[in-house]
């Protein structure tokens, strides 16, 4: 038995010549999610700015000028870098931090879940309430609306906005940080190979 267990651990560990897939794939899972975030504030920066800024509602954060812009060029050039796997360590940083406050300025009043799912583990009190408002909503959309056509391109849900995807991105963030770009398909790898001496 205890010679089975080897041989697959043995397998195991051949795996590692394919190390560099898991920060690859962790980098191109994040590009779309920043590119759309940081292209989609820099299309309207004012009314980006005036969301920062706006204590009844929106942000109540401070400089939201600065902020703005600083949100928006991190997202949307931390894409690029991600995509190209250049200075992702570097890059990694101010996007944390960009998680960080949307975590705790945006999304932490709503508890952890993104959608409304009151079958879900962490449903708070706001997750319970939109499922009788949702079940509400569909037998009005069944009764007054093509409810097949409606449907047709997925199922109506309640956007509970907690911090579940925040979440999900700070830690990719985070494992990035430490992991680094990966080997081979980033220019990390290259740069560090020509101009790095080996301590």
């Amino acid at each position: 038995m205890i010679a089975l267990l080897n041989r697959f651990q043995d397998a195991l560990e051949a795996t590692q010549r394919l190390d560099f897939l898991g920060p690859l794939l962790l980098r191109l899972y994040l590009v779309p999610v920043f590119w759309m975030a940081g292209t989609h504030k820099l299309a309207d920066i004012d009314a980006t700015a005036a969301w920062f800024g706006n204590p009844d509602w929106g942000l109540g954060l401070p400089f939201p000028e600065l902020l703005a812009w600083a949100a928006a060029l991190t997202e949307a050039g931390g894409a690029i870098l991600l995509l190209f796997g250049f200075a992702v360590r570097w890059i990694s940083i101010p996007l944390i931090i960009t998680m960080l406050v949307a975590i705790f300025a945006v999304h932490w009043p709503y508890g952890w879940q993104a959608i409304a799912d009151p079958s879900a583990p962490f449903a708070n009190e706001r997750v319970l309430a939109a499922a009788e408002k949702l079940e509400r909503a569909r037998a009005i959309l069944r009764e007054h609306g093509n409810y097949d056509w409606l449907t047709g391109s997925g199922k109506f849900v309640v956007l509970n906005n907690g911090i579940e995807f925040a979440a999900t991105y700070l830690v990719i963030l985070v494992a990035l940080f430490f992991s680094g770009a990966g080997r081979w398909l980033s220019i990390d790898y290259w740069l560090a190979r020509r101009f790095r001496t080996p301590r």
